[in-house]
């Protein structure tokens, strides 16, 4: 891949959407559809998103939630989709055939006489892709497929297995009331040439034009320049700009907070920023700021299966979160994130610090104020 600045100024918008195309942007799960206007990108309530569907696969991890479907395929979306979610998030890469497909890693991994290979997914044929894992068709036997982990190869072993899946394939295949959050994947190590990234961002764009209909999209990037492109691309659906906040340090400054992700936003036109959820609750000034500017925060990260770390993101007024446990949270969010019936409990459980059923916290502004300062000390810097 040659190494060459990417700039955007050039490139002209294009118009890849038939005339009776739909904004996409309201289903039954949002009543009331979305905001998306001159006053800012805006969600309609509190939303919840399902990461790589039903949850990310941690193998080596001792919790079996973690090993209980195989992430970023349909059997995970369509089990996502059983609870009250608002999006799913996954992550798409087009293959060297020009298809896109769904996988979140940069390279896949298989085992042959005793060996271990690796294969970069954008130099893979789609009938290649396919071949590792599970077969749809019965009978056939795909190439064991493993995952490469801090150096370390293992099975890629979970308690329900589904083959790989492209993007159309999502779209066809999965609950059409739920929303996709597609984050365009890019590998962190290289720097890309624009040709390139309209190229990919066109060919997934294709996909999306034709078989959206009136499903809810989302695109988010890590990759700033292409964050740009496909808001140049097109203008019907929100763009993020996916950040760790400041929690990992990158040579493209964009990606080092939570400011340069705000100016990155407000300098293109994006509707809103992703952040891992410790780089907010660091700097949890940052958030007023980020409102300020009309764009949508949502987050994502570890904390985010923590219950009572949701409702304080809710309280501080991040717009949504993205979750590896879906039952758990969104059974979390339905019961303290709504209207206080009459005598019920308001208030933590003293002593204990959970949020008990049937409650809902509630917290003067100072005390707000106070926990906003804690928190910053209650993450480990």
């Amino acid at each position: 891949m040659a190494l060459k600045a990417v700039h955007v100024t050039d490139v002209p918008s294009l118009d890849l959407v038939p005339e009776n195309a739909s904004l996409a942007l309201c289903s039954s799960r949002f009543p009331n559809g979305v905001e998306m206007g001159r006053s800012g990108f805006k969600m309609p309530k509190f939303v919840v998103i399902g990461h790589r569907g039903n949850g990310m696969n941690v193998l080596q991890s001792s919790d079996r939630r973690m090993r209980a479907i195989k992430e970023n395929t349909i059997m995970s979306f369509n089990a996502a989709a059983t609870f009250p979610l608002d999006y799913i998030e996954f992550d798409v890469q087009v293959t060297r055939d020009e298809c896109p497909v769904i996988f979140h890693d940069d390279y896949i991994y298989s085992e042959e006489n005793g060996a271990v290979f690796g294969k970069r997914i954008t130099e893979l044929s789609l009938s290649e892709f396919l071949s590792y894992g599970p077969q749809r068709e019965l009978g056939n036997e795909g190439k064991v497929l493993l995952r490469k982990k801090d150096g370390k190869v293992m099975p890629w072993n979970v308690e329900q297995d589904d083959p790989l899946c492209t993007l159309q394939e999502a779209f066809v295949k999965v609950e059409p009331t739920l929303g996709f959050n597609i984050e365009l994947k890019f590998d962190d190590h290289i720097v890309y040439e624009q040709d390139y990234l309209v190229h990919v961002l066109q060919t997934i764009l294709k996909v999306v034009f034709d078989y959206a209909k009136d499903r809810p999209i989302i695109f988010s990037t890590f990759q700033p320049d292409a964050a740009m492109l496909i808001r140049k691309l097109q203008s019907n659906y929100p763009v993020f700009f996916l950040t760790n906040g400041g929690c990992e340090i990158y040579e493209d400054v964009r990606r080092n907070s939570l400011e340069e992700a705000m100016k990155l936003c407000v300098e293109n036109g994006l509707e809103g920023i992703v952040s891992e959820i410790k780089g907010i609750f660091r700097n949890p000034g940052t958030v007023t700021k980020i409102k300020e500017s009309k764009l949508c925060l949502l987050s994502y990260g570890k904390l985010n299966n923590v219950p009572e770390a949701v409702y304080m993101q809710h309280l501080m007024g991040i717009d949504g979160v993205i979750v590896d446990m879906v039952k758990e949270i969104t059974e979390a969010v339905a019961d303290m994130i709504k209207p206080a019936k009459s005598g019920e409990g308001e208030s933590l459980t003293e002593g204990s610090g959970k949020v008990q059923g049937n409650s809902k916290p509630q917290f003067s502004q100072q005390e707000l104020s106070f926990l906003l300062k804690l928190i910053p000390q209650l993450i480990q810097i």
